[in-house]
């Protein structure tokens, strides 16, 4: 069976913890205190430390490649909307708009986006997924 426009890839739930901000800080060389000291990122007006935008943008891809596959996604561009706090449970999805074919290369465009367990978008984007053809 076609995808079809509408149809929506299957979620991806995180809970970032505490720990979590220090080893994206590890992974990603970002070591803004801003994600890891709770007391400088309330001085700076921030209400607490909150998890990297990057890495609310990777658990999108990981949604996107635990759907579709490693080395699948083509694009993905995002919009962070909101803060994630320590302890949110974010969860990522899409929902297929277009597909195309090109070259016998075969693309899926998405809507994605990731919320927090309030129903807040925290992050929105587009994606493009070239996906293998089916036997």
């Amino acid at each position: 069976m076609a995808l079809q426009a509408g149809e929506k890839i299957q979620e991806l739930r995180v809970t970032p913890d505490r720990y979590l901000p220090h080893r994206y800080a590890g992974a990603s060389g970002d070591f803004n205190p801003i994600h890891q000291d709770e007391e400088f990122a309330r001085a700076a007006g921030m209400g607490g430390v909150f998890a990297h935008g990057m890495l609310t943008m990777g658990f999108v891809a990981q949604a996107l490649t635990d759907w579709a596959g490693a080395g699948t996604v083509r694009k993905l561009a995002v919009r962070f909307a909101a803060l994630v706090r320590l302890k949110d449970t974010v969860t990522c999805t899409g929902r297929v708009v277009a597909r195309s074919s090109k070259d016998d290369i075969h693309l899926v465009e998405l809507e994605v986006w990731a919320e927090n367990q309030r129903g807040e978008k925290v992050v929105t984007g587009r994606a493009t997924l070239a996906l293998p053809t089916r036997g």
